[in-house]
């Protein structure tokens, strides 16, 4: 009997069964398909290549202004996916999985599925092959969400882009979270004419309230139609090459006639074919119920990843692999804590975010000091002609601690880092405005963001009668405020 089995090659399931053999355990990794998961074969890995495109296609527009003759780009979309799966496979030649987990002792099957539990403690694999650990950590990820309704066969998930051979001429994105609005900016950028229709009043609406404002502001300003709230969709119907889709807004039915419909309605646990019920694992709305130490109610059995429905990022997926491979074999002693995450989506503008929301942290009954620094205001913007965006900076008035921060524009994912490592660090907010950050870099932004909250907290000494002129801007990068 093998000490774990992990079940899930993603990067929960690779990290769990890699920490485990660090720690002396005797592991075994199963996945049904090819290791890499979601995000490397049909997930982050060829969306950010399609990401790629869209940002050098956008870029061209600039070369006019910076003195370069050339023409406007053509998709060649075909190609362009080629490109992707071609991304794909470097990306696995590069982390090269499975050599890495023989060479550290880990039992590796791969396309052996379906794997299901016949007992608390043996799993079969394609029905036949038994396997018995004394635990087992659940990494099987997700996928997206289908809703039923009449026609919902005729639309797409984000799986099934990369079987798209041409470019749709337009399409409607079901769903305006963090994917709906990732392809919604990318198909824009490629010529398609594109429409989000979302449930709630905001696209994005769990991110902070500026982001969303921003994003939808810039989607419109691109030809993106946003739609929302509608009340739901009823019914895709062929109408002759294209596709009628029905849906509820404003009380009303309404229709709009598109080439392409895609469901971005969420992501659900791949919970279905385990047989969770014969080993005791009590499942909720598509996902396996854990507690604080990712220890299901069968307490031999942990999860970690997207299958627990918690935080599904690759980043997330990991560290829930190293803590659920550590209770596993040192005991359910470590808690999982998910405090400071960096995230954010590869639209145009970008966004990133870490930390939490001012209304999160006003809804937690702090007293907090805000800066917002448009994009404006920092000499890189100007210079590389990407003005449009916002800093948005939270500080905990009573302790000075950084509690959140959120980014529209230029290298928003990238630059959100700083503070994030701040925040890991517990770095107090003057330490951040003193930080001397490197000119010009949209990084600055945070410094600026930074040095006005250390003004509004008091912290730095001013005249006066210069804090009576207003909000001081002894600053180099700075707009004129008129």
């Amino acid at each position: 009997m093998l000490d774990i089995v992990v079940i899930g090659g993603g990067p929960a399931g690779v990290t769990a069964a890699l920490r485990a053999r660090e720690l002396g355990a005797e592991v075994a990794l199963i996945e049904r398909n090819r290791l890499g998961g979601t995000c490397t074969n049909d997930g982050c890995v060829p969306t950010r290549v399609l990401a790629k495109a869209a940002r050098l296609a956008r870029d061209a527009e600039q070369f006019h202004d910076y003195g370069l003759d050339g023409f406007t780009p053509q998709i060649d979309f075909g190609r362009l996916i080629a490109r992707t799966q071609q991304m794909v496979y470097r990306i696995h030649e590069k982390k090269q999985i499975i050599h890495h987990l023989r060479e550290s002792g880990v039992q590796v099957y791969t396309d052996a599925g379906p794997a299901m539990f016949t007992d608390p403690h043996t799993i079969s694999l394609n029905g036949d092959q038994p396997l018995q650990a004394g635990q087992f950590i659940i990494s099987a990820g997700g996928h997206a969400r289908r809703i039923n309704f009449p026609g919902s066969e005729l639309a797409l998930t984000h799986s099934d882009i990369w079987g798209l051979r041409k470019l749709p001429r337009s399409l409607a994105i079901v769903g305006g979270a963090a994917t709906g609005c990732q392809l919604a900016s990318i198909f824009r950028a490629f010529g398609s004419e594109v429409t989000i229709l979302e449930m709630h009043p905001s696209i994005l609406g769990l991110e902070e309230e500026l982001i969303s404002q921003t994003i939808t502001a810039a989607f419109r300003e691109r030809g993106i139609h946003v739609i929302s709230p509608i009340g739901g969709v009823d019914s895709i119907e062929q109408a002759g090459d294209d596709l009628r889709l029905w849906f509820q807004f404003q009380g009303q039915p309404q229709s709009i006639e598109v080439e392409a419909v895609v469901l971005a309605v969420g992501w659900v646990g791949n919970i279905e074919n385990l047989n969770l019920e014969a080993a005791g694992v009590k499942t909720e709305r598509g996902y396996i119920v854990v507690n604080d130490h990712l220890q299901s109610s069968a307490e031999h059995i942990f999860a970690a990843g997207d299958i627990t429905g918690r935080m599904m990022l690759v980043q997330s997926g990991s560290y829930d692999g190293r803590v659920a491979a550590e209770n596993a074999v040192l005991g359910a002693n470590q808690p999982y804590r998910h405090q400071i995450v960096p995230h954010g989506g590869f639209t145009d503008p970008e966004y990133g975010s870490v930390g939490l929301t001012e209304r999160q942290a006003l809804a937690r009954g702090m007293e907090v000091a805000t800066a917002t620094i448009p994009y404006h205001n920092l000499d890189r913007a100007v210079i590389d002609g990407r003005e449009e965006g916002m800093c948005k900076l939270i500080v905990n008035v009573d302790t000075h601690r950084i509690v959140g921060a959120h980014i529209v524009g230029e290298q928003a994912l990238e630059t959100i880092h700083l503070v994030a490592a701040g925040m890991a660090a517990d770095m107090w907010v003057e330490a951040l405005a003193e930080l001397e950050i490197a000119y010009p870099t949209f990084t600055a932004s945070i410094g600026l963001a930074a040095r006005q909250i250390v003004r509004d907290l008091g912290v730095m000494p001013l005249a006066a009668q210069w804090r009576g002129l207003g909000r001081p801007h002894a600053e180099w990068e700075r707009s004129n405020p008129a």
